[in-house]
């Protein structure tokens, strides 16, 4: 055999399984290859699909806190003090009292009074006793007419002198009577502006201490004008319906309070600067959790819609411009994506306002191996597996 011949019987031998090697590739790859991914298999998703739902809408609006009742605790007379009746911070009653303000020169006015009343009414006894004997008398002629008309007259001025005595009395009780100062309202007081020997006027600018009912409490919001007119336009157009729903109240660390709060009134005048108008939330408060000047947060039910559509947020995504899109498993089980339009969060879903319709089976997970067109198996979220099915008995050996 020559070198040439020998040299040659490789390079066929090479031609061979090169052709070999390119036929076991080409049927390999019709083996795995396919439209739905390695070895013809579907992908495999987790779906939702949407159901009309009866959804109370609500919006987070900021508000502060403040008293329902509020007394600025002032003298009505003049007077040095004497005692403080209360502890600073503690909780009050109606009445009770707070300070007592020196009170002889009034208790002194008070006797005065008393003694006027006594001398005019022992002057009115007098007038009554000579005015009856009066009356006797003219019937008689014993007495000219013009002395009984005398005698009526003094009695009729001692009743009145009486009557202004009795005024007196009650007039001195009621100024001695303030010399002790009681609180106007029931509830928590603050500190003392002033303290033992202090001079107080009536009627004085600077009030001696603030009297707060911290329970309820009221929360003052605010809502933007443009917002409660489109809300209006949607009840005028039967898309909502209004809803009278509790408020729920977040407190500065984001928790929930634990008792809701009900709306009393909404202002009737938009503030020219902010563009916003007052709503008032009336909230029991028996633990005094909220105290006044609290920043919070307030859940204020604006609507009830009927037949809402709400989809799950991990099965919305945005582009950069900020669209929203979501894959939807259509009739033929492939990958369809959809342009959608939401409006606002409600716990983990987001309100649809198009895009989507009821029945619409939305990818909630799995997305990440699937594309357009592509066939895909659905399992419904929540739905328990499907179980494998059983491998067939091997024969027995014989």
């Amino acid at each position: 055999m020559s070198r040439n011949a020998f040299s040659g019987v490789p390079a066929a031998v090479s031609v061979a399984v090169l052709t070999l090697a390119l036929a076991a590739c080409g049927k390999g790859g019709d083996q795995q290859g396919g439209p739905g991914g390695p070895g013809g298999q579907k992908g495999q998703v987790t779906v939702v699909t949407l159901k009309p739902e009866t959804v109370t809408l609500t919006r987070e609006l900021p508000g502060r806190t403040s008293a329902s009742l509020i007394a600025e605790v002032r003298p009505q007379v003049n007077g040095i003090v004497e005692k403080r009746l209360f502890t600073e911070g503690g909780l009050v009653k109606a009445g009770q009292p707070l300070y007592q303000l020196d009170d002889k020169t009034y208790a002194a006015d008070l006797e005065t009074a008393k003694a006027t009343l006594a001398r005019g009414e022992a002057s009115l006894n007098s007038a009554r006793l000579n005015a009856r004997r009066s009356s006797d008398l003219v019937k008689i002629d014993a007495v000219s007419k013009q002395d009984d008309e005398t005698a009526v007259a003094t009695l009729k001025q001692s009743q009145a002198d009486v009557s202004s005595g009795r005024a007196a009395v009650q007039s001195a009780s009621v100024i001695l009577g303030r010399a002790r100062i009681t609180s106007p309202i029931s509830g928590r007081i603050g500190k003392s502006a002033v303290t033992q020997g202090a001079l107080v006027t009536a009627n004085q600018a600077d009030a001696l201490a603030v009297v707060q009912q911290l329970d309820p409490v009221h929360v003052d919001i605010s809502q933007s004008s443009a917002e409660l007119l489109a809300l209006r336009k949607q009840i005028a157009a039967g898309t909502l319906t209004e809803a009278v729903t509790p408020v729920t109240i977040l407190l500065e660390d984001g928790s929930k309070y634990p008792l809701e709060g009900k709306l009393a009134f909404s202002e009737v005048t938009v503030d020219e600067g902010t563009g916003s108008f007052l709503l008032r939330v009336v909230v029991p408060n028996p633990d005094n959790i909220l105290m006044p000047g609290m920043y919070v947060r307030a859940l204020v039910g604006t609507g009830v819609r009927q037949n809402a559509l709400l989809v799950p947020q991990q099965g919305i995504s945005r582009d950069p411009k900020g669209a929203a899109t979501a894959m939807v498993v259509n009739a033929k089980s492939e990958v369809e994506p959809r342009e959608v339009q939401v409006s606002q969060a409600i716990g983990d879903k987001w309100l649809v306002e198009g895009g989507l319709k009821a029945g619409d089976k939305v990818i909630v997970e799995g997305l990440q191996k699937i594309g357009p067109g592509m066939p895909v198996d659905a399992t419904e979220k929540g739905a328990a597996p499907a179980k494998p099915a059983a491998a067939p008995a091997a024969a027995p050996k014989q």
